[in-house]
């Protein structure tokens, strides 16, 4: 970037230019960072349906000046994690915008259209034979018969009904209420075993973090289910490696060798973490960290015959004028998640159970009500000198690595 986008009032970052403008508006209103985030979060899930939506799910990590990095894990629930950040923002922030006005925009693109993006008409062509017989994917996401292109104008009228029924009477309707009571219909006739009461048993869940130190800076990142914790190993393990410059075989080696590291640890343990038997928290002691180190041969690369996960999703960022930040990630995992768009509501519905394995000894395998492995995962640095830095970004099993990249190259070689 040659030129730094500044702002004293605040900032949204997303990868479609009207989520952005969704949260700014927000922000123009008075509104705080995560009432801005649900504003721009509703809207991508609109505007970007092929990467993430309502029938997905998110995580968050919140920061505000003095206070403890919030995490919140809304693990099966997109909209649940909505309605636990906003309890966050109305209970400490003080915030009063009515989620109607947050959904307002993403209502409005539903109902009037959106603008098919390029990666939307792509990634529709390249899925349609997969995807063509999955329950409302075709009547949606097909025209004639034939994928949408780019530029055509899009409309989702079912989902702008969802949009503002959730307006009206509170995001709990999704879960547990008449909303949840047609979104649980639909699932059943779509041959999920998903049932109204997997929908009102399910609740986001705020969790401590996981930290660890590089270069005197505070980096962030999800604990499990999510691979945040591969993340912050990558970090660690490359900042003991001393290297002195962003580029060169130095770098890249470093930064490919710190990852499968990384990828060992998570390829072994990472899982709901309610079926973990160690603390996650015990790989980032500095013991652990050296040792992993001091393996990496500086001129030999290790094999890595492991099979790579696939996925995609949306990273968003938000700071306000006061200060607090956010760092925020949204999916429905592989493209168009399951390809299962509903009926009665037109949420399209992920696929994340992908993760789960049905080899009864694995250490993802399948069991009720078992949160399933994430690749999603969303990274904030509080620097030496004061500034903080949400960070993120989409791409599955290379999350980890684009994360190393952009935090490595800016904040420890400028």
């Amino acid at each position: 970037m040659l030129q730094t986008v500044r702002s004293h009032r605040g900032i949204v970052v997303a990868p479609h230019h009207q989520a952005a403008q969704a949260g700014l508006r927000v922000l123009e209103e008075g509104g705080n960072a995560i009432e801005a985030m649900v504003a721009a979060a509703s809207t991508i899930a609109v505007a970007y349906p092929h990467m993430n939506a309502l029938g997905g799910d998110n995580f968050w990590l919140i920061h505000a000046p003095g206070q403890d990095v919030i995490g919140i894990d809304a693990c099966g629930g997109a909209v649940s994690g909505w309605q636990e950040a906003l309890r966050v923002s109305a209970e400490e922030w003080g915030g009063t915008l009515p989620v109607s006005r947050l959904l307002e925009d993403a209502a409005f693109l539903a109902e009037d259209g959106i603008s098919v993006t390029r990666t939307q008409a792509a990634n529709t062509a390249a899925k349609m034979g997969e995807m063509k017989a999955a329950p409302g994917f075709a009547e949606i996401y097909l025209d004639q018969g034939k994928p949408w292109h780019e530029g055509a104008r899009f409309r989702q009228p079912r989902l702008a009904e969802t949009l503002k029924a959730l307006g009206q009477r509170g995001l709990d309707d999704f879960y547990r209420g008449e909303l949840a009571r047609a979104i649980a219909a639909d699932l059943e006739r779509a041959g999920t075993p998903l049932r109204l009461a997997d929908l009102a048993r399910h609740e986001a869940l705020r969790v401590a973090p996981l930290m660890t130190e590089i270069a005197g800076h505070k980096v962030f990142n999800m604990p499990p289910p999510t691979q945040g914790l591969a993340s912050l190993i990558l970090l660690a393990v490359f900042d003991r490696l001393g290297v002195g410059e962003a580029e060169g075989f130095d770098f890249v080696h470093g930064l490919v060798e710190s990852t499968k590291r990384a990828f060992r640890v998570r390829d072994r343990h990472v899982t709901d973490p309610a079926y973990m038997d160690v603390d996650p928290a015990s790989f980032l002691q500095d013991h652990i960290l050296d040792a992993m180190a001091a393996d990496i041969d500086p001129t030999q690369a290790l094999p890595r015959p492991e099979a790579s996960s696939k996925g995609d999703t949306v990273w968003l960022g938000a700071i306000d004028g006061e200060g607090r930040a956010l760092s925020f990630i949204q999916s429905i995992y592989w493209e168009f998640g399951s390809g299962v768009v509903l009926d009665e509501t037109g949420i399209t519905w992920q696929n994340r159970g992908v993760s789960f394995s049905l080899d009864e000894a694995h250490h993802n395998a399948l069991r009720p009500h078992r949160r399933p492995f994430h690749t999603i995962q969303p990274a904030l640095a509080q620097l030496s000198d004061g500034r903080v830095m949400p960070y993120g970004t989409m791409g599955g099993e290379g999350q980890p690595q684009t994360q190393a990249m952009l935090f490595s190259r800016h904040v420890l070689f400028g």
